[in-house]
């Protein structure tokens, strides 16, 4: 749904966007928020962090619109404006423009040409937004946030959101391959690495096939977060299928004494997301952490070869899409009380 903030002094536009708009209204794809004058704008935009797009008149009481372009500006970068004003002189236009308007739409008010321009200046809020995550999921740039990078990309609008952190909810995955220590140590490092890699690169597609992110590899394991609808499901389904595939590759080694097999696990719930790491050495790391980041880690530490591991908080969600068996109480470091688990058959 694309959030729209109004500031117009005049009550009739209210009234008319909402019957001009009522059907999107209806369909939850457009939820219109209404200011009269810049400073209640900015106000709302406090209140409101989901905002995409501004709607402003120019000729307001309190702040009038071209003082709330400035402002906006400053603080919500990422906000885009159309000035929708009968004040449309080359002269409003410029100012608005050289302010950080997006578009400019004169009164009175041509709804199919407002609403052309709105879903013009969302697609680009879009894109936007779209960029910003990709530098996010950037393992590069996540890893070495230089400063000159980020001034080249657009300096302190992209640094403070590389640089956000919140809370969300979502499912964590700690995929090892088991006992690959034994054959680091019989083997050239050329065909460990060689080997890590080809079972990473199995371990990476099922992920990526259930819209997971690879948050980080770690020795021979892989820590992935999922998140959105269905999450545990997902997270589930890439583990089934990543069991299935390793369990089909060959024996490997000296004397083929290396038969490859994962031990996974898996948990959901709030956690911190964030930055993580060195400011000093501008080395940072867009992670998870938290406790239910810390119990998937402790539930994969007691998996079994070939088990997926997941919580009775989990089992109670998925035990009517899944097949699992109970296992029985386990003591998960750092918990009072023992946790009931069970493994996912399939």
């Amino acid at each position: 749904m694309t959030k729209i903030l109004v500031a117009d002094d005049e009550a009739d536009l209210e009234v008319l966007i909402r019957q001009k708009f009522r059907q999107k209204i209806r369909e939850q794809k457009y939820e219109f928020l209404f200011a009269a004058n810049g400073k209640e704008a900015m106000s709302k935009l406090e209140q409101n962090p989901g905002v995409d797009i501004v709607l402003s008149d120019i000729n307001m009481p309190e702040m009038d619109g071209l003082t709330l372009l400035s402002r906006m500006s400053e603080l919500y970068p990422l906000i885009k404006a159309v000035i929708v004003s009968a004040y449309g002189d080359m002269d409003n236009i410029r100012t608005a423009m050289n302010r950080g308007a997006f578009d400019f739409v004169t009164k009175p008010v041509n709804f199919e040409d407002l609403e052309l321009t709105m879903e013009k200046t969302i697609k680009h809020v879009d894109q936007l937004r779209a960029t910003l995550r990709a530098i996010k999921e950037n393992n590069i740039l996540k890893m070495y946030v230089d400063e000159n990078v980020l001034n080249f990309m657009g300096g302190r609008e992209y640094e403070s959101s590389l640089m956000s952190n919140e809370i969300i909810e979502a499912t964590v995955a700690f995929m090892d391959i088991c006992s690959f220590t034994s054959i680091s140590e019989k083997e050239k490092p050329d065909t460990v690495v060689r080997l890590l890699n080809s079972y990473f690169d199995v371990m990476v597609k099922e992920i990526i096939a259930q819209n997971g992110l690879v948050d980080k590899f770690m020795g021979d394991c892989i820590m992935a977060v999922f998140n959105g609808p269905f999450q545990l499901d997902r997270a589930i389904d890439s583990a089934l299928a990543i069991r299935n595939k390793i369990d089909a590759l060959p024996a490997v080694g000296i004397d083929l004494q290396f038969l490859p097999k994962v031990a996974i696990g898996i948990h959901s719930g709030e956690m911190i997301s964030g930055n993580i790491g060195s400011a000093t050495l501008r080395r940072l790391d867009y992670t998870v952490i938290g406790d239910s980041v810390n119990i998937a880690q402790r539930l994969q530490k007691a998996a079994g070869t070939g088990q997926i591991v997941i919580a009775e908080s989990g089992y109670l969600k998925v035990k009517d899409s899944f097949n699992c068996s109970k296992i029985g109480l386990a003591e998960l470091k750092n918990k009072a009380e023992p946790v009931m688990i069970y493994q996912v058959l399939s």
